[in-house]
């Protein structure tokens, strides 16, 4: 075993010894620190000052419940989690997700991915999430109302505009932040910018809802560049159907590409003809205003539907996974290589397993880790902040100039760091730049 297989695997079982039964954590710790431990170990200082240990422990960890009454006036009971991981570069921040799957090893990989991607921005953004276990499918405003509310009541007392500023994440939409930064605002007898993703009325930034799905696409693009290729003419898979998946769908139609795939938790649509700007705006209405299912698209434009799978055996140039973590498993990723794939480029949280980034890496595809070419979101997240510090309003042109240049300076940053003899190793660049940002402040601060 080599010095740095033995580093890792003694690390990981001190982690997993002292985190037990959090696998999606154990999976998200594994992938950075693998990718970082030469780094760490030609860097003494980082070893000395035990910087990957306090790095991996969140600086707390907060849960609580949440009482709520539904429409037929029973009390219902919630579990309700706010982690917040680590603020060396600036305060807490991270989404807010309500699914029955919410649990503190999804919550606690979460949260540890978006401290090295808030990181890589540049911005003050340290690393944080939260959620509950809560289902807001099926429930009615009344009820969501009264669950973001009774949330509120105790997760006020640890947010703020210089604390922890949440936002948005799966089945938090326009809806639950607003109810949410409602109550806040009355409890902390305050209005300010605590949460992100709010609506344009009060508060929001142009181009929030569009930013993640944006960013993939113009990560995409900077790795395209590499090799003096764009996405112009490409065809491309991409899965999902909310918001990242339908504004990665919007940009790459933009720029010239063939979008050939969508999904949701049922299946998938294959349409060879490809999306055009009709279509997609005919899915935008049946996935925003009347919250149908993708097999509904079938059936209108006469294409393929899929029950029950993914749509990776679909043969295309790039790969854009928008809809959820471990999309992409080893048997998925090889049927991709095999088809021809050029490049994908992550715009879900982790949606590729360990075994499948590793057979993208070694087939020589350029491949864009979440941490980096999802950032888009929460980017914009931190020009929503600076917008709301400042009591400005930037316009759809200025904010999406500015999400242009972060993406740009996160694929220089991967590219610095992660640069080898032929190729660019984009999991390792986004690892050791992300990390070494925060491990620095963390150095600065001393021993605490």
């Amino acid at each position: 075993m080599s010095s740095n297989s033995k580093f890792v695997s003694n690390f990981m079982q001190d982690l997993k010894t002292s985190n037990p039964n959090e696998p999606e954590f154990h999976q998200a710790a594994s992938e950075v620190i693998s990718s970082i431990a030469d780094f760490v170990q030609e860097n003494k200082k980082y070893q000395q000052a035990a910087i990957l240990k306090r790095i991996t422990e969140p600086t707390r960890a907060i849960s609580f419940r949440v009482t709520w009454e539904d429409d037929n006036k029973n009390l219902q009971v919630n579990k309700a989690y706010r982690i917040q991981f680590n603020n060396a570069v600036g305060v807490y921040k991270g989404g807010m997700r309500f699914h029955p799957s919410v649990n503190l090893s999804v919550l606690k990989f979460l949260g540890f991915e978006q401290i090295f991607k808030n990181s890589l921005t540049g911005l003050p953004l340290g690393g944080a999430k939260g959620g509950s276990d809560f289902n807001p499918k099926g429930k009615s405003d009344s009820e969501v109302m009264r669950f973001c509310h009774s949330l509120m009541n105790e997760l006020f007392r640890h947010i703020g505009p210089n604390i922890d500023v949440p936002a948005g994440d799966i089945g938090v939409g326009a809806r639950e932040i607003g109810y949410m930064f409602g109550q806040y605002a009355r409890l902390a007898n305050e209005y300010s910018g605590t949460f992100t993703g709010k609506g344009i009325p009060y508060g929001g930034s142009l181009i929030r809802k569009e930013a993640t799905g944006y960013g993939a696409v113009y990560f995409m693009q900077e790795m395209l560049k590499t090799k003096s290729e764009g996405v112009k003419c490409k065809t491309c898979v991409v899965s999902g159907s909310g918001n990242v998946a339908i504004y990665c769908i919007e940009k790459l139609l933009e720029l010239g590409g063939k979008v050939l795939t969508a999904s949701d938790s049922g299946g998938f649509i294959h349409d060879p003809e490809g999306f055009n700007p009709e279509k997609l705006a005919w899915l935008k209405e049946l996935k925003e205003v009347k919250r149908g299912r993708i097999h509904e698209y079938a059936k209108k434009f006469n294409c393929e539907y899929h029950e029950g799978k993914r749509p990776w055996s679909v043969k295309a140039d790039l790969a854009f996974p928008c809809a959820t973590q471990n999309e992409i498993d080893l048997n998925a990723a090889k049927e991709l290589i095999s088809n021809g794939l050029v490049a994908l480029s992550e715009g879900a949280n982790m949606p590729t397993s360990l075994d499948g980034i590793d057979a993208f890496l070694d087939a020589g595809v350029l491949f864009g880790p979440a941490k980096a070419a999802n950032a888009g979101g929460v980017s914009v997240s931190g020009l929503e902040q600076s917008q709301n510090s400042l009591r400005l309003f930037w316009s759809r042109e200025e904010v999406n100039e500015k999400l242009q240049g972060i993406m740009t300076g996160i694929h220089e940053k991967c590219v610095e760091h992660g640069k080898e003899k032929d190729k660019i190793n984009y999991v390792k660049g986004a690892n050791v730049a992300g990390f070494k940002r925060v491990a620095d402040a963390m150095l600065a601060f001393g021993s605490v």
